[in-house]
């Protein structure tokens, strides 16, 4: 398709994901705008002009509120919750016009979402009368994330460049890597080509900066993470590009913030079939596992269990440790017969080398398994 014709399905500002049509109540009135609800727990509202986009913030914030006018009025911008911004959108039509022109009409709509913090949230379902139950909830605290502090309007930004960046990272600078970011949104594109790296330890190592630096910057920024997500999964298309760090960056990314990136997870098993990244993938799913095993049970990770039987020692180590973040009972008697095996594998934790065995890992799933 050429690019004068480009359109696309509107997509998630926080998680990605394509959004459904956003509706009007079924008594509309006048000046109220279709609202819709995303997956992921974030609210979005339609403005099709394009030239009301203060009302519509207005709106989608009391809808998440659950037409809490007061509670809404109460909240803070990033303290409180985080919105993000979709251009280009025809509500007729319900897609993304790059050109913004469609059979002659001119595109100018947007779409604006509104996230509450998971406290908010859990406030709001409790002043309705309800208790809010989700996996988010289910995790436990250890997922809370200090929200960064907004910069300075006032300050003199930097502009990314690849030797800084360059530097940053070898330096490992998360808090200059940060603060670049929201200078310029092209530091985490040049942040991707620190993973060209031959050294197999530096390049896990950069992986997990970039998870880390990601994190924070989700805070304020979550759709750039999300358009970096996507970048990611396009190059995993590509078995060629498979082999420099994009399923371990992928993975790193999504189980720091899983709260809004967590609906990428079903995505990784696209990539199980191809064994030059089978075990970066079996690593992501358990990395993301530890915080949220909920997502990864919630997709078809049975299809995996056979890879026990792998003649592979990795595949099968990552394998057991996966396992045993899901603490999958089913298969606890195949791991018990795993415990006497010393074949040596090196694994990676927090981007750093772990020496380790096959009954070693076999053991401290079944630990995970019968707690």
């Amino acid at each position: 398709m050429s690019k004068a014709t480009l359109k696309t399905r509107p997509w998630c500002s926080f998680c990605g994901q394509d959004v459904g049509k956003p509706q009007y109540p079924d008594k509309r009135k006048l000046g109220e705008f279709a609202l819709g609800d995303c997956e992921c727990g974030a609210v979005y509202a339609s403005d099709p002009t394009g030239f009301n986009v203060g009302a519509a913030m207005v709106e989608c914030l009391v809808y998440a509120c659950d037409d809490n006018w007061d509670l809404a009025w109460d909240l803070l911008p990033e303290q409180d919750y985080l919105t993000g911004l979709l251009e280009d959108y025809d509500e007729l039509t319900h897609q993304v016009v790059e050109t913004r022109n469609l059979d002659g009409r001119r595109i100018k709509g947007i779409l604006y979402f509104v996230r509450l913090h998971e406290n908010i949230a859990e406030l709001t379902a409790k002043l309705k009368g309800e208790e809010k139950t989700t996996g988010a909830k289910a995790a436990d605290s250890s997922l809370a994330v200090q929200v960064e502090p907004v910069p300075d309007p006032k300050r003199i930004k930097k502009k990314a460049n690849k030797n800084l960046v360059k530097e940053m990272v070898q330096n490992r600078d998360a808090d200059g890597l940060v603060a670049l970011c929201f200078d310029d949104k092209k530091t985490l594109r040049l942040l991707l080509r620190q993973l060209y790296e031959p050294d197999e330890e530096k390049l896990w190592a950069t992986a997990r900066l970039i998870g880390e630096v990601c994190s924070r910057v989700a805070t304020l920024k979550p759709g750039m993470v999300s358009d970096l997500l996507h970048l990611l999964f396009e190059a995993c298309a590509d078995s060629a590009s498979s082999n420099w760090g994009a399923v371990e960056t992928i993975g790193s990314i999504i189980a720091a913030r899983p709260d809004i990136y967590g609906s990428f997870t079903r995505h990784l098993l696209a990539y199980i079939g191809d064994p030059s990244s089978r075990a970066q993938v079996l690593w992501a799913l358990g990395s993301i596992a530890e915080k949220r095993p909920d997502l990864v049970r919630n997709t078809s990770f049975y299809q995996l269990i056979g890879l026990l039987d792998s003649p592979l020692a990795l595949v099968k180590g990552y394998m057991l440790r996966l396992l045993g973040r899901l603490k999958a009972k089913e298969v606890a008697s195949q791991i018990r017969m795993m415990q006497e095996d010393t074949t040596p594998l090196i694994i990676y934790e927090n981007g750093l080398p772990v020496q380790t065995d096959i009954g070693t890992l076999a053991k401290e799933a079944l630990l995970l398994i019968d707690m």
